[in-house]
């Protein structure tokens, strides 16, 4: 069990970005409070600005990233050491880090995992294979999350969770293993549990009421149309 959470459990990740219907001071701080009511055991946020507001309206510990993107880079969660100076600012209990095998993360990546330990924050790695979650436990990663599984070209492209990867996690790493990424409902969180994740991230099915619909749309739109052939 990780010391920052006390139990095992549903973090809900609460973000929104440029764009979306729900991107506006002060919402986010609102998701959390709900998702707190709703009995999650944390929170995941994106940048300073929200972390703050969520960190004055609940009492969960946050796990803080900042996505950000740099041209010609595929890294975009937390990439370098002044997001993670600024999440921490913001007053996050774990920085959330790209840790994935791609573009030298691993040699770059380490200052910033020091960095945090020695500013007495943990870190969760945002993996997306089995080799780069072992390989950020052996960097120092305290959680290990299968966040990027299916946003790197290499690792599954599927609809639903990479329940494989928490499997296999679970069984060779002696860290937390996080399962995050297209859970969709209540059922599929268990069977994280089951596959041995300690703590399940949730977000899009609970905080991002476009996607919701989008789902519903989807499968009413697939109806109508076979109901006509």
């Amino acid at each position: 069990m990780n010391r920052i959470f006390a139990q095992r459990g549903l973090i809900v990740s609460c973000q929104a970005l440029p764009g979306e219907p729900l991107y506006m001071p002060g919402l986010m701080a609102l998701m959390a409070r709900a998702a707190a009511a709703g009995g999650a055991i944390g929170i995941r946020a994106n940048g300073p600005s929200d972390i703050r507001d969520i960190k004055q309206a609940v009492e969960l510990p946050v796990i803080g990233l900042l996505k950000r993107d740099i041209p010609g880079s595929a890294i975009y969660i937390t990439p370098e050491l002044a997001d993670v100076q600024a999440i921490i600012e913001a007053g996050a209990d774990i920085v959330a880090l790209d840790m994935t095998d791609r573009e030298d993360r691993a040699e770059r990546v380490k200052p910033l995992v020091d960095y945090c330990h020695v500013a007495g924050v943990q870190v969760m790695a945002d993996i997306s294979t089995l080799e780069e979650g072992l390989l950020a436990e052996r960097l120092g990663a305290d959680l290990i999350s299968t966040t990027m599984s299916g946003y790197t070209p290499y690792s599954p492209q599927q609809e639903g969770p990479d329940l494989e990867l928490v499997r296999r996690l679970s069984a060779q790493a002696s860290k937390p293993v996080v399962a995050e990424g297209r859970i969709w409902s209540p059922a599929e969180a268990v069977h994280a549990l089951e596959a041995g994740a300690t703590y399940v991230v949730v977000g899009g099915a609970i905080t991002r009421p476009q996607q919701i619909t989008e789902k519903y749309t989807a499968q009413l739109e697939r109806w109508l149309k076979e109901s006509v052939q």
